[in-house]
């Protein structure tokens, strides 16, 4: 009988069964920085608990096979009525029932709300980031309801319950909805102002009738939307419900789903308005200021959702590292992948403190702080951009850290790297978001104030800090003609923000490699040209998932 050739050595166990909230220690330290003492012990406790189903076999699984199966359009019935209607795997719904009931639509009925709900979803974001799409913009509606009291009473506490609702039928007999939005047309695409979508008012007050079309209509299955339209006023916010009062379906054409490269899970709809009935948010002609508070919510669930990305795969390779022997060696122990694995590590954890930091500050802004609401401002968009843009090689590079195996399905890998590019294009591509920064500058001298305010509270703890600080100041001395230069002028706000955050806060060894690499020029433009005299070994080790 011939010997068995299949004894399998030197491989990794799966990074499973874990706490992904305790094993992530610029999470737990930032959750708990920002924090109130009195809300603190409740909300790590309730935290681990969600970490710990994250890091689950089952929600793992879960995660797979949502992304496995993608969703499926049914626009008729077997007797050729018209229905229009999604069809998700099981485990969609499974991952969107926990997402809800963990509060991933609820950071405005407590304390710390938005804290809690920022560490929730850039944990959910590693198990299965489209599931994030609909939570994000549920969550994200609350705020631009609010511009029409009434339309926020009746409808925000089903917006912030805990309860998952799939059932299309009316929202007042739900006890839970989800909401949708849809801006973008064909012939505009970001250039929102350049919207088509008629709306002709209707008698009863408030009302209208919608015709048009969206190219992108985000979570297709939702209870109601929020979309742009053109009444005789100029552009509106319009909240288009999915079952109206009566019980029968709106007008809600969905003419197909995008093919995404990533996100595979979550439906993206071209959907058709004719004759659809609507109610106005807010003022007729005031449309994008009454949803840009919707809008600056998605973005800070991008820079999250781009964190957990990030996160995820800096465990998966620090894992695989830590196991894996080459040469004699352990991977990790080895200089040259130590060099690799610190500087996808001190990238992971920047996002993930500016991430919490901004989540704060809505807090803070929630409560009244106007100079907290200012820094949003500036720093959302600054954010954005930088942080969503570093997702991708940040991925691509974790997963050649598995080598071949990082290159395989199973390994989990190829859906992050599938995955990475989509937050830097969702709510605002990078122009979009270096041109708001310059908007902002040149328009809200309080945001620049506060921005300034927040990084100078670092000045005088690191040198290479001090220096940026005073180059990013000569910079905005001269904003003329500066829309050439918006991109390095908001890749440099975010830095200097992300390098002032972990010079107070962060473990020496973390913020003194950040400055040398990011702030003071000693690293190459490829991750792992760490100067070798910094403390790597102390790096990685603090990015090691622990199971």
């Amino acid at each position: 009988m011939a010997g068995s050739t299949h004894t399998v050595t030197n491989q990794a166990p799966p990074l499973t069964g874990y706490d992904v909230f305790t094993s992530d220690r610029a999470l737990t330290e930032a959750v708990g920085r920002q924090l109130a003492a009195e809300a603190r012990e409740e909300a790590l406790a309730e935290l681990s608990g969600l970490g710990r189903s994250c890091g689950s076999w089952q929600t793992q699984e879960w995660g797979a096979q949502a992304n496995a199966h993608p969703p499926v359009l049914r626009t008729h019935d077997r007797y050729g009525h018209r229905v229009d209607e999604v069809d998700f795997h099981p485990a969609w719904h499974r991952l969107l029932g926990k997402g809800v009931s963990a509060g991933l639509t609820d950071a405005w009925s407590r304390p710390g709300g938005h804290v809690r709900r920022a560490a929730a979803f850039l944990m959910w974001t590693q198990v299965e980031a489209g599931n994030c799409c609909p939570l994000s913009m549920t969550h994200a509606a609350v705020p631009a309801l609010r511009a029409d009291p009434a339309l926020a009473a009746e409808w925000e506490p089903r917006l912030t319950s805990r309860v998952y609702d799939r059932e299309l039928r009316p929202a007042h007999l739900k006890a839970g909805v989800l909401f949708g939005m849809g801006m973008t047309e064909k012939q505009g695409g970001s250039d929102v102002r350049a919207n088509r979508t008629a709306a002709r008012p209707l008698a009863e007050d408030g009302t209208y009738e919608l015709t048009g079309h969206k190219w992108f209509c985000s979570a297709p299955m939702s209870d109601g939307f929020l979309v742009l339209a053109r009444a005789p006023g100029g552009l509106t916010c319009f909240l288009v419900p999915r079952v109206l009062a009566d019980g029968t379906r709106n007008v809600f054409l969905i003419q197909r789903l995008k093919d995404k490269l990533g996100n595979r899970s979550n439906a993206s709809a071209e959907v058709e308005f004719a004759g659809t009935w609507a109610r106005r948010v807010g003022t007729e002609g005031r449309g994008v200021p009454t949803i840009i508070d919707m809008v600056a919510a998605t973005r800070l669930d991008c820079v999250l959702g781009s964190a957990g990305l990030m996160r995820q795969a800096v465990a998966q390779a620090v894992h695989h590292c830590a196991y894996r022997e080459a040469f004699g060696a352990k991977l990790a122990d080895q200089p040259l992948m130590r060099n690799v694995l610190a500087d996808l590590a001190i990238e992971s954890e920047a996002a993930t403190t500016l991430g919490l930091r901004l989540a704060a500050a809505c807090d803070a802004a929630a409560g009244g702080d106007e100079r907290e609401r200012a820094l949003l401002r500036l720093a959302v968009p600054a954010a954005k951009y930088w942080v969503t843009k570093r997702c991708a090689p940040v991925v691509v590079e974790a997963a050649e850290c598995l080598g071949g195996n990082g290159y395989v399905e199973e390994s989990g890998l190829p859906r992050l790297v599938r995955e990475s590019p989509l937050n830097s294009v969702w709510e605002g591509a990078g122009n979009v978001q270096a041109l708001d920064v310059l908007r902002a500058l040149g328009r809200e001298p309080a945001a620049l104030d506060a921005y300034l305010t927040e990084v100078g509270a670092a000045r005088g703890a690191d040198h290479r800090l001090d220096a940026a600080i005073r180059g990013l100041l000569t910079e905005l001395a001269d904003l003329a003609a500066a829309e050439g230069r918006a991109r390095l002028l908001a890749e440099r706000l975010a830095l200097v923000l992300q390098g002032a955050l972990l010079v107070r806060y962060a473990p020496p060894e973390v913020a003194d490699a950040f400055c040398a690499s990011r702030l003071g020029g000693d690293g190459g433009a490829a991750f792992g040209t760490l100067p070798p005299t910094l403390d790597l070994a102390a790096v990685v080790e603090r990015a090691r998932p622990v199971v």
